[in-house]
């Protein structure tokens, strides 16, 4: 069972992102905090959970946590500032629209850049551990499965219904025969080449 929080004494908001490691589109992240004794037998790491449950997951996380915001960084930064640091950008800017302002932060990962004067403790696998990351990792995921699937309808080629921007080998290979997108991160290896050299 997941843990609520990683201390008692402050009022916590976890935080994760998703699309990291996609080829289009933005990183979006979320900040959570979830109220005492706050529980869903499907909340887990998003990636553990189905995509229907995923949605089943967010309309019951947005309806009981205490505050919860969604925040994205677009591809044009992404290649400006590196995803790293837009990861983190999406994350301080969820945090900042909090509604119920956090005094402790709990991050999915190893690495964070501090929010303003906020302590912060960051956990790797923390999105399996900890309700609160969970639920961030259920919103920013869903919230850019939609993004992508609505541009999936002004570029279908590139499968992002199904693939939601990640590199694989339908999505590559698109990019090898259409060229790319204004919504393709150039400051990323968007082909490997010995697709290039099959086709």
């Amino acid at each position: 069972m997941l843990k609520i929080c990683y201390q008692t004494e402050l009022v916590e908001a976890g935080c994760d992102e998703a699309g990291r490691g996609c080829l289009a589109g933005p990183v979006f992240a979320a900040a959570v905090i979830l109220p005492e004794g706050f529980y869903h037998e499907k909340l887990n790491d998003s990636k553990q959970v189905t995509e229907e449950d995923r949605y089943e997951l967010r309309t019951y996380i947005e309806k009981h946590a205490i505050s919860y915001q969604v925040a994205s960084v677009d591809h044009e930064e992404i290649d400006r500032i590196n995803i790293l640091n837009a990861s983190f950008k999406a994350m301080h800017l969820a945090i900042e629209q909090l509604k119920t302002k956090a005094k402790f932060l709990i991050i999915d990962g190893n690495r964070f850049t501090k929010y303003k004067r906020i302590p912060h403790q960051c956990i790797i696998k923390g999105d399996s551990e900890y309700a609160s990351i969970a639920a961030a990792s259920i919103l920013a995921k869903t919230y850019r499965d939609d993004f992508m699937r609505n541009l999936h309808t002004d570029y279908p080629q590139y499968k992002w219904i199904t693939n939601k921007g990640y590199g694989t080998a339908e999505h590559r290979k698109a990019i090898v025969e259409f060229g790319i997108t204004p919504y393709h991160r150039k400051s990323f290896t968007l082909t490997n080449n010995q697709l290039e050299l099959d086709m």
